[in-house]
């Protein structure tokens, strides 16, 4: 990533601009740069293609009526916009619709150049050294310059073999995982049907060469990889993510959950969703079980605080404290089930040891009543929110995604300090250079700056 730094003599602040080099800014979609765009905003360009999306899957059905689900979120959210990343001087986006990728003048919003693979891009590409890294459901990696010219092209599917998907002609193998670029190392995905068995690739980023490969048939790779400095993560769309060793690609576990394909990593631990109701997991590092659950769409992690974004409301927690209570919660609900199963059978066995296990027992539901009033005091603020579809953080300012609308809020006290029209619902967000990038299901991109 390149930085760079600005600083005005004239004027108290400094402004810091940086790439967004590939989908939610880095290897752990955090969604969050160190970058402060200066409000309010205006339109500086918008850029319309020729074609709208063309999703993969379409979304669920309205509602679970067996399973009394009333809304019925969409867990396949990964192609519905096409989703942008930055530099200095460029935005690129790969299209579903045209087969392309394409740069854009990010002074301008006018297109320097294009280039065919042979199926839709459907993910972001991936910007590192200099070089864009691209997935296509054609079932090839390709590595092009900056500039639109081909480096290399390298199968990752087993064998080149097409299917018809989509109303396309396409890979059996399509690569439906991006692909991440970290200390050389490229990662992705092969394949979207466990009966044609999946890949999990680590290849060159030199030259497109296998460095492991893993293989799966019980669960599909269908969301943008995550990756840290010991695993790789692999969304499974509907289903839930697989961890893999870094090293070797070695299967650790498979997680617990709802499914879903919006994912981010603190460290080692995932936080995924938004299953069918609209709730986030959290996943410790060393586990496969979830330890807490949030209701909401998207998560943003900084420092010690969650913003948590929902349908219709943004709140910011106290996680490191929240995640504390949680597992004190956990300990003394577990203590007060076995409490309340020792007092039955001393009721049976008429104890005089009964009254001493009751006052246990009150004392138990003493503390849990404590322990959630603290958990409520963990929100630190909670607003309304009309813009349930994106967010991300920008410096000190969340910039969130609606219909026909993005908005900013202040991290300080979750007050809406900016907003601005957009054609269509804005589901793709990020900040680069100076720059708020907004993508949305029409395919129109829209960029704002300060004046």
């Amino acid at each position: 990533m390149k930085y760079l730094f600005l600083i005005l003599g004239f004027a108290n602040f400094s402004v810091y601009a940086a790439d967004w080099p590939t989908y939610r800014a880095d290897a752990s979609r955090s969604g969050v740069t160190a970058e402060q765009l200066t409000l309010p905003l205006w339109e500086a360009w918008k850029h319309q293609p020729l074609h709208a999306p063309r999703p993969a899957w379409r979304g669920p059905a309205k509602r679970d009526l067996y399973n009394k689900v009333g809304v019925l979120k969409n867990r396949q959210l990964f192609d519905h916009a096409f989703h942008v990343i930055a530099d200095a001087g460029n935005v690129y986006f790969g299209s579903s619709a045209d087969d392309q990728i394409h740069c854009l003048n990010a002074v301008t919003g006018k297109e320097k150049w294009t280039y065919f693979t042979e199926g839709p891009v459907r993910f972001a590409p991936t910007l590192h050294g200099g070089k864009l890294f691209v997935g296509s459901d054609d079932g090839h990696a390709y590595c092009i310059s900056t500039d639109g010219k081909l480096i290399w092209r390298q199968r990752l599917a087993p064998r080149d073999y097409r299917i018809a998907g989509n109303n396309r002609i396409i890979s059996a193998w399509p690569l439906r995982t991006g692909i991440l670029v970290l200390d050389g190392v490229a990662y992705a995905g092969a394949g979207m049907f466990p009966s044609e068995v999946v890949h999990i690739v680590a290849f060159s980023a030199a030259n497109g060469k296998d460095q492991w490969r893993a293989t799966q048939t019980d669960l599909p790779a269908q969301g943008y990889l995550l990756v840290s400095d010991d695993r790789v993560y692999v969304p499974g769309g509907r289903s839930n993510p697989v961890v893999l060793n870094r090293t070797d690609g070695k299967r650790l576990r498979t997680v617990s959950g709802s499914g879903g394909t919006y994912a981010l990593l603190t460290g080692n631990t995932l936080v995924f969703g938004p299953g069918r109701k609209g709730q986030l997991g959290l996943v410790p590092g060393e586990s496969k079980d979830i330890f807490a659950t949030f209701a909401g769409n998207h998560m943003i992690v900084s420092g010690e605080k969650s913003y948590l974004h929902a349908d219709k409301e943004l709140s910011v927690l106290d996680r490191v404290r929240y995640l504390k209570l949680e597992g004190e919660r956990k300990q003394v609900a577990a203590q007060r089930e076995q409490l309340g199963k020792q007092l039955a059978q001393l009721r049976k066995q008429k104890s005089p040891e009964l009254p001493n296990v009751q006052e246990q027992l009150i004392a138990v539901g003493r503390r849990l009543d404590e322990i959630s009033t603290g958990m409520k005091a963990c929100v630190l603020w909670r607003v309304d929110c009309a813009q349930p579809h994106a967010l991300i953080l920008a410096g000190k300012t969340l910039f969130a995604g609606g219909n026909g609308e993005v908005a900013a809020y202040s991290v300080v006290d979750g007050k809406q300090v900016w907003a601005a029209s957009v054609n269509g619902a804005a589901l793709g967000l990020a900040v680069a250079h100076g720059r708020l990038l907004v993508s949305t299901e029409k395919g129109t991109i829209h960029c704002f700056t300060s004046k």
